[in-house]
């Protein structure tokens, strides 16, 4: 059985001499594991379009049900992200958070425009902080996952600005201050943060970047969305941490 797809490699393991394993999500069946063979040799047709990261037109063979590489055309490489570790490690982050929420064999256009809709605002929309596209990224993954908070208004007495906002990680709802109950761990959230999170949970997903968010207001909205993923998801990730050692290094 043949296969043309476009795809999205999301992780790559060196394999014998010359082969690489690839961890894929592709348009036509979802997340799926190929061999791409020899394609580590000194000029492989099939190296550039099986690197990490990169969006490639594939022909995948079936046998013995594993899926192989036969051809490998490049179509992005997204090199601005390539050419500064911080936003590669940023990447590899969001490929290591997809690849944990596609499930085998199934479709996942939604999750797939996603990835790619990051990685181009990390590659072309430069005049973006890091962080407003980290916590948008993080937010609209969980709803995608089936993890999408309720935001409307106060999950008690259902005000739509509640007064001395809090939002409860566990349960992924809003309270109000005065209203929330004290059996769960919850993080306060500025106005402006909370109209961020409605815009990425609620918005277009074609301006899933377009909200206004700097300073304090940034920087509480991107620890809510790290901290709300990483307790649904109940782990963290080595990726992450790698990021946050090289912002660390940059501000030292």
């Amino acid at each position: 059985m043949y296969m043309t797809t476009k795809a999205l490699v999301l992780r790559t393991v060196d394999y014998r001499d010359a082969d690489k394993i690839l961890t894929l999500l592709t348009e036509e069946q979802g997340k799926l594991t190929a061999s791409a063979r020899g394609c580590r040799r000194k000029g492989s047709v099939t190296a550039a379009g099986c690197q990490l990261l990169c969006w490639s037109e594939l022909v995948l063979y079936e046998r013995n049900n594993r899926w192989f590489v036969k051809e490998a055309a490049t179509l992005r490489q997204f090199r601005g992200v390539r050419d500064d570790l911080e936003r590669l490690a940023l990447a590899c982050y969001f490929a290591e958070v997809t690849q944990l929420l596609a499930v085998e064999g199934e479709r996942s256009p939604e999750l797939l425009s996603l990835i790619l809709n990051s990685l181009h605002a990390l590659d072309e929309m430069q005049e973006k902080p890091l962080a407003l596209v980290k916590a948008a990224f993080e937010l609209r993954a969980m709803c995608l996952a089936g993890y999408e908070p309720l935001l409307e208004g106060c999950a008690v007495c259902g005000a739509e600005q509640p007064q001395n906002a809090r939002f409860q990680l566990q349960n992924g709802l809003l309270y109000c201050t005065a209203c929330q109950p004290e059996t769960e761990r919850s993080v306060p959230v500025p106005p402006q943060a909370l109209a961020a999170m409605r815009h990425i949970a609620y918005g277009n997903p074609k301006r899933l970047f377009s909200f206004p968010a700097s300073g304090g207001t940034l920087n509480a909205l991107a620890a809510l969305t790290e901290a709300y993923l990483q307790t649904q998801l109940e782990r963290s990730f080595h990726t992450l941490d790698f990021y946050k050692q090289l912002l660390g290094k940059n501000l030292s």
